[in-house]
């Protein structure tokens, strides 16, 4: 039976034509059904002024639209009608396996937690995207959502993250590290310190701290931290993926042009390595079903592999596999 992803066809900067060519282009590649949530006037005005096919599209209907101003408690108050909160609660009815959004962030986490609901067990849901890095890439969790966390929070971010990296990513036992400001294990805060603690008597496979300086070498394929630091280090990381692609760019401009042509394969696979679109999205680890968060200005190509993500989470078992390690914690902690 075909994976069903809901997506969100108002959410983002470039819906919902971008939105509808990158659906159907998943219908037609991945084989998945696309439910798409918004102005089905609308939505069927953008497919017939492009020419897109709505085969395997199904749209349920509102025209209400969540305004990325807004405050995020608002999807479950005055933008309980909107597309987002119409996808999530399809998500929650099982009307689809996964919902994909391009929408507030805030409110997306929001209404995951109100309406779909957390794992049992999981005490918050963490934004985790993955990063390029020198080998391959990593997770990191929690990227904003949570500014203030506990130690046993951060163990859970460790915990969901592994799950993805094996289940999504393909990364067999994935090594996890604390990011923090020394390699020490008695450096940082009380939350690291108590953190590193856990995360060694937690079974997975903890290697220590790691530093933010190396991060991009790859040495860990999942970095936990709390959102207010862990969104510190996600702006920084984007800002200087832009930084070098210009500055690649100007280098090999002008009389460098005869040089460019000689290394224009290594920097193209350079720049698909920095670039968001090719993972799709960030995952909402801790959703009862599978929550991807695409990126506002996402085109064609990051909502067709924001789809492809989806669907790999609900073929991984993902969810399945977070509830049964939560499960065996808790019951090794009342032994």
């Amino acid at each position: 039976m075909a994976v069903r992803v809901i997506v969100d066809a108002f959410g983002g900067d470039n819906a919902p034509l971008e939105v509808v060519k990158g659906c159907a282009r998943a219908v037609s590649e991945l084989g998945v059904e696309i439910i798409l949530t918004g102005s089905e006037t609308k939505i069927k005005k953008c497919a017939e002024e492009n020419g897109l096919s709505l085969n395997g599209i199904e749209i349920v209907h509102t025209d209400d639209v969540f305004d990325i101003h807004e405050e995020p408690k608002e999807i479950i108050k005055s933008g309980k009608d909107s597309s987002m909160a119409l996808g999530l609660r399809l998500l929650a009815e099982g009307r689809g396996d996964a919902f994909v959004s391009a929408g507030s962030t805030g409110a997306l986490v929001m209404g995951s937690t109100f309406i779909v609901k957390r794992i049992k067990g999981i005490k918050r849901i963490a934004p985790s995207p993955i990063l390029p890095a020198d080998k391959g890439s990593f997770l990191l969790a929690d990227a904003g959502a949570n500014t203030e966390c506990r130690a046993e929070m951060l163990v859970q971010f460790a915990i969901m993250g592994s799950a993805y990296m094996e289940k999504v990513m393909g990364v067999k036992n994935p090594k996890v590290a604390l990011l923090n400001i020394g390699a020490e294990e008695t450096k940082g805060r009380e939350l690291e310190i108590e953190a590193y603690q856990l995360l060694e008597k937690s079974g997975l496979n903890f290697i220590g701290n790691i530093e933010a300086r190396d991060m991009p070498k790859g040495e860990a394929q999942v970095v936990v931290t709390d959102g207010f630091t862990g969104n510190i280090a996600l702006k920084l990381y984007e800002g200087m993926g832009s930084f070098f692609s210009k500055k690649i760019k100007w280098i090999f401009s002008g009389a460098g042009k005869i040089g460019a042509l000689f290394s224009l394969g290594k920097i193209k696979e350079f720049r698909k390595q920095m670039d968001y679109k090719e993972v799709g999205g960030s995952a909402l680890l801790g959703v009862k079903k599978p929550v991807i968060k695409a990126h506002g200005s996402s085109d064609s190509t990051a909502f067709f592999n924001a789809v492809r993500q989806a669907r790999k989470c609900v073929e991984g078992n993902v969810i399945e596999e977070i509830e049964a390690y939560v499960a065996r914690l808790a019951a090794a902690e009342k032994e």
